[in-house]
């Protein structure tokens, strides 16, 4: 019997045989992750969503575009999840939610419901994510999530050949370069070449372009430097080494129904409404012009007066004791003292700039103005409030960072280091409490 494959949105999936009904990755949110649109646009049935009932779902992985409790949130609570995360305090909370059956994954154990068989593979980085490889009725199929896959497993996936379908990543995303424009050259309007060598090892008959359809705000100039691979480059390079290879765009909402003997489109998910051109593809601007962070800044609301002496306690003094907390950086750049500026734009434009003086661990607010500065920081307040209350992630925050030496490690901005470096979890915990509140 024929599975039938329809795409959810991003990295979501649904399979279903005559038997069985999973979801993949399911968000069910436009926007989802704050500011991550769908691309093309679509629109969500959420009542509809709500009397759906599969026999499992499955999770790649903690990151908020995979699991997102606002799209839980709409399931019922006896349906089992499946995730893949080495951090037990995630099956806690899902449990909070008010889920049931909450299981983790172990890698290359398999899971079967109903027929499907899903067996979790190793990822490249195995502390964050896994590959998903479905079996049913004769069918193999490897779904790469937005994973990298290391010798290790290309080893294990090419003993498992042939492979009758492979949903494929093909978005080379720019989330660390966009913060820091002027030190990155523009990206390569090409695949990598290790993904285009393990695709010709994989032999797949069908690949579909994955993980990803989805754009910022309509205002965003991220639009225009974020995504440099469009759906025809991806299809040029891929078909340029399987020149028998099937490429099968899988637009949200739009379904595929796969044999052994072949592939047709279907029935698309009644909950899930196309709007507009479901042809666009990526524009990637060589010569885009960043916009000024207190531009970007007028776009989000105003703060109400509680939320802006939240966001200036941080600065004053939980950063400070943040960064005793943290340690020195692990860059070099750091070793010396530093003198760092962090500008914080209002809904206006307006700034407002506080100064530090960093040593090793010791982050030191200054009264005076600073005679030079090492390190420079722009973000908008209400992005800086949403981080600190709301889970906001940093490739929605549009930062803006500055450095005079070029080898240092983005990442270890004095703010990201603050905001980031133990905050697992931190979107589920604001939505759940959200949710609960």
């Amino acid at each position: 019997m024929p599975v039938t494959i329809s795409r959810i949105l991003h990295a979501g999936y649904e399979f279903k045989t005559d038997k069985a009904q999973i979801f993949f990755d399911p968000i069910f949110e436009n926007p989802f992750s704050h500011n991550c649109y769908a691309f093309p646009e679509i629109q969500f049935d959420l009542d509809q969503i709500k009397n759906l009932k599969p026999d499992a779902v499955f999770i790649s992985h903690h990151h908020d575009d995979h699991c997102s409790f606002e799209s839980l949130n709409l399931l019922n609570r006896d349906i089992p999840i499946y995730m893949y995360c080495v951090h037990d305090k995630m099956f806690t909370l899902i449990r909070d939610l008010g889920f049931k059956n909450v299981h983790p994954l172990e890698l290359d154990k398999s899971v079967r419901v109903a027929g499907l068989e899903v067996i979790p593979r190793r990822a490249l980085d195995r502390d964050v994510d896994c590959l998903f490889q479905i079996k049913s009725q004769g069918l193999n199929i490897l779904n790469v999530v937005d994973s990298w896959i290391d010798e290790e497993t290309m080893d294990l996936l090419i003993q498992q050949k042939p492979w009758d379908l492979i949903c494929w990543p093909f978005q080379t995303m720019r989330e660390v370069e966009v913060l820091s424009p002027k030190r990155y050259k523009a990206a390569p309007q090409t695949l990598p070449s290790e993904w285009l060598t393990q695709l010709k090892l994989l032999n797949p008959k069908i690949v579909i372009p994955s993980s990803c359809q989805f754009q910022m705000e309509s205002w965003s100039w991220y639009n225009e430097a974020f995504f440099p691979i469009t759906y025809k480059q991806f299809s040029r390079e891929v078909t340029a080494v399987l020149p028998e290879v099937q490429i099968q765009r899988l637009n949200p909402g739009k379904s595929i129904l796969l044999s052994k003997e072949s592939l047709t489109e279907t029935m698309p998910l009644k909950w899930i409404t196309p709007i507009g051109d479901q042809d666009s593809d990526y524009k990637y601007d060589l010569n885009v012009t960043p916009q000024k962070t207190e531009v970007i800044a007028q776009h989000f609301p105003a703060l109400t007066l509680t939320e802006q002496k939240r966001v200036e306690e941080f600065c004053k003094s939980e950063i400070l004791a943040k960064h005793q907390e943290l340690g020195p950086s692990a860059d070099p750049h750091f070793i010396k003292p530093r003198i760092w500026e962090l500008s914080l734009f209002n809904n206006q434009g307006q700034k407002k700039t506080y100064y530090y003086r960093l040593e090793e661990d010791n982050l030191q607010l200054l009264t005076q103005i600073p005679a030079q500065v090492d390190w420079f920081t722009e973000v908008s307040e209400q992005k800086l409030f949403a981080a600190l209350e709301l889970g906001e992630s940093l490739t929605s925050m549009y930062l803006r960072i500055t450095c005079e030496n070029d080898d240092v490690d983005i990442i270890e901005d004095p703010l990201i280091r603050s905001l980031f470096s133990e905050g697992f979890a931190s979107y589920q915990k604001a939505q759940l409490k959200k949710i609960k509140s």
